[in-house]
């Protein structure tokens, strides 16, 4: 009956446990990895920086965010936080230079890439309604200031459809990473967005292994999952880092 309830008010109740979390599930990630140091590359409005302060995590956190809006508020929040640092404003990809990012109603599906029917239809409020101009700067570059001191480097992009590029501007310091997550999707959303079979295919090139898959964008009509996040783990750590790694 409260499950009803809560129903009926667009909330949903469950027991809560620790293996079904996909919180305590990159908590035990970024624990057994060791990570010191989170790039967090399409920060928006800095959800994933503030799970994981949630989940314990009070490593350093560099953002990086290309819209005006969402850039202002990140400075803010992190205003208290002298471990999260917001990176100058700037779109990360594969060059150095400036480029234009369409601004979406919703802010979280803005991207460089054109949106396809697809996703808007599956989500109305992904529409574009303007454009940004933004610096476009490389990791290979960026992130160099960052990554000097630190031993364990957790890399996660969020950049809607243009993880690739991110990835081809990343190619000098992926030897450094220990983990990632990477936005994964399962159907063409964004024109010239590659799909998760390549990008898992590079992940594995570069030395990692697909260790776990939490859920992202669902299709409301029918159920569909569209999008979901991967975290990878690089195969050296694993072999050091994991109990059993000689059955993985």
């Amino acid at each position: 009956m409260v499950k009803r309830a809560f129903r009926a008010a667009g909330l949903d109740v469950r027991r809560w446990s620790l293996q079904s979390s996909v919180e305590y599930q990159l908590q035990r990630i970024l624990q057994l990895t060791e990570i010191d140091l989170v790039l967090d590359v399409g920060a928006n409005l800095g959800q994933f920086a503030r799970s994981l302060r949630d989940v314990g995590y009070r490593g350093t956190i560099v953002s990086f965010e290309p819209l005006a809006s969402a850039y202002k508020f990140l400075v803010a929040e992190a205003h208290n936080d002298s471990n999260w640092v917001i990176h100058e404003r700037c779109a990360v990809g594969a060059e150095t230079g400036m480029i234009e990012i369409n601004v979406a109603q919703n802010l979280v599906s803005s991207s460089v890439l054109p949106i396809l029917n697809y996703h808007l239809s599956a989500a109305p409020l992904s529409r574009y309604q303007g454009k940004e101009s933004v610096p476009l700067v490389t990791l290979n570059s960026a992130a160099k200031t960052y990554i000097e001191e630190k031993r364990n480097i957790f890399l996660k992009i969020d950049t809607q459809g243009y993880e690739w590029e991110v990835l081809n501007g990343a190619s000098d310091i992926m030897s450094n990473i220990t983990g990632a997550l990477i936005e994964l999707s399962l159907v063409s959303l964004y024109e010239g967005g590659k799909l998760w079979n390549e990008v898992i295919s590079r992940m594995e090139s570069y030395g990692f292994k697909l260790w776990n898959i939490q859920p992202d964008f669902t299709d409301p009509r029918d159920g569909r999952t569209l999008q979901v996040d991967g975290i990878f783990i690089a195969k050296k750590k694993i072999e050091n880092n994991f109990s059993d790694s000689k059955q993985l």
